[in-house]
């Protein structure tokens, strides 16, 4: 027997073997970074097939980035068993298939947005852009056109914006001065503004608030191997997620683009840096705008000679646009059922994917593959797309299966990720700068609020003084006492506003820097 990955061959094993079936079928590492597709209706063995490709590109030294969607894949942690209910077929399906069933554990890191099933994994607006969130919230052409004012302006004045309140207090701030910038960037609305934060505060009840901020996650956290060379397998709980489908797919979505954006060119590895398996993928094209598809397109073409390795898992081929799916070199399909003229539609152009095999007819096979069985297509010497073939699917070296709440917290508590991303942060950002600015401006009107107040309170003492007494006269019978007893009463005028403004903290604040600067200058 064999095991899964040939290092000298520089392939790991996917399956085969058995009559009718292929007698062996590898994935040729220097192509997996060429992008892959796994398909098929629920039931038929997608989650198993993506696990066991998930075990031998750890083996082979891979990173591996996943969502878990129903909690099955975090079994990746724990080792299968030889007494376990599963372990007699999969002992079969070895023996025939000529493999050595190797029960072990992998390196896993456990992810979740909300921080209760993994590690809180963050990123912030700034990151994220306003492409990316203006998909996530479902904005119009003129709404994105003010989100991208309200991101520009904030790049300019070095507003930094780290999480949801910084973004939230830029928006208010851009409908504030929406007159001073329209003439500059174009128009600015209120009503777009206003728009804008409805949204946010959508968001941030689906848990937006969660997802945005400090530490943000770094690429090199996800892209790393254990001590024993092995790539880790950081698992993303998405059961809860999934709830909310458009904060799923514009996450994994960044996630692609900072790969794209961050890593540098590798040209033609001969293995992939991290392979990205996006389950679920039809959430991030349904409804989707077509300039976000295109970004799709864009990364799926040029991210694979940065060495990344996309793989799509949905329920149909057609769930792909055709632009990303010519993309998918790689093609593991379980079973389709044609119950509709729909479904026979479908099934006929999943078909005509594939590279035809004289021996059997493809759409047939793709209706007749049994669970954990699938007609497969694996790019073979120069990226020639192979035969399709009919492949009994390996067994899984861990447990198939979710993990109890303690084991998962052994993994957590074991993994140094814990430290780092354990407590966020709120450093000084866009919001807080944005509110001492408020503050300091405030402040200083009140402050000359003051003063004008005095000095009206000092002509109108003026203007209103009366005149001397007539029985009071000095030398050649002027008034004796009117210009002091004017200037007296101006004195005392003036002495109640003081006093009265003494009263208020602003007028306690004036006495205390004015004798401060006196003692100071002592």
């Amino acid at each position: 027997m064999a095991g899964v990955v040939d290092d000298q061959a520089n392939t790991v094993f996917v399956g085969g073997g058995g009559p009718g079936h292929a007698s062996a079928q590898s994935l040729l590492l220097k192509y997996a970074n060429r992008h892959g597709l796994i398909a098929g209706a629920t039931g038929t063995g997608k989650t198993v097939t993506l696990q066991t490709l998930a075990e031998s590109l750890s083996l082979a030294g891979v990173p591996v980035f996943l969502s878990d969607v129903k909690g099955d894949l975090a079994g990746l942690s724990r080792p299968g068993a030889a007494d376990g209910p599963l372990h007699g077929p999969f002992s079969e399906r070895a023996a025939q298939i000529g493999l050595d069933l190797d029960y072990q554990a992998f390196p896993v890191t456990f992810w979740d947005v909300w921080g209760q099933a993994g590690h809180p994994v963050r990123t912030t607006p700034a990151d994220m852009g306003p492409l990316l969130l203006s998909r996530l919230m479902g904005l119009t052409d003129a709404q994105e056109g003010v989100m991208n004012i309200a991101f520009r302006v904030a790049d300019e004045q070095g507003l930094a914006l780290l999480d949801l309140k910084d973004l939230q207090a830029m928006l208010v701030w851009v409908g504030q001065n929406a007159a001073d910038l329209s003439l500059k960037y174009g128009n600015v609305s209120p009503a777009s503004v206003g728009a804008i934060q409805r949204a946010l505060l959508v968001l941030e009840n689906q848990g937006g608030d969660r997802l945005f901020g400090e530490p943000a996650l770094e690429l090199s956290d996800i892209i790393r191997q254990d001590a024993s060379g092995k790539g880790m397998i950081n698992i993303l709980a998405a059961d809860r997620l999934m709830q909310s489908p458009r904060l799923y797919a514009t996450f994994l979505l960044w996630l692609l683009s900072e790969l794209f954006e961050q890593l540098p060119e590798v040209g033609d590895p001969d293995r992939p840096r991290i392979a990205f398996f996006f389950d679920e993928a039809h959430l991030l094209f349904d409804d989707a705008p077509k300039a976000l598809i295109d970004k799709v397109e864009q990364v799926a073409r040029l991210i694979r000679s940065k060495g990344v390795s996309v793989w799509f898992i949905s329920q149909n081929p057609a769930d792909i646009p055709d632009a990303v799916l010519g993309q998918l070199g790689n093609r593991i399909q379980h079973a389709l059922r044609a119950f509709t003229a729909k479904d026979q539609k479908a099934l006929r152009m999943a078909a005509e994917n594939y590279r035809a095999n004289p021996d059997f007819d493809t759409a047939q096979a793709i209706q007749q593959v049994g669970t954990g069985e699938a007609v497969t297509s694996l790019l073979e010497a120069k990226g020639v797309p192979g035969i399709a073939q009919r492949t009994l699917i390996r067994p899984p070296f861990s447990r198939i299966g979710p993990v109890n709440d303690a084991e998962r917290a052994q993994v957590m508590d074991a993994s140094p990720m814990a430290l780092k991303y354990g407590q966020a942060l709120d450093r000084e950002s866009a919001h807080e700068i944005l509110a001492r600015r408020a503050a300091e401006a405030a402040k200083a009107s009140e402050t000359d609020a003051l003063f004008d107040m005095t000095r009206s309170e000092y002509r109108n003492a003026r203007r209103y003084q009366p005149r001397a007494e007539a029985g009071e006269q000095g030398e050649g019978g002027r008034p004796a006492r009117g210009r002091a007893s004017r200037s007296d009463s101006i004195v005392e005028t003036f002495g109640k506003s003081l006093a009265r403004q003494l009263g208020t903290k602003s007028g306690q604040a004036i006495v205390r820097g004015v004798l401060g600067s006196l003692f100071r200058g002592r």
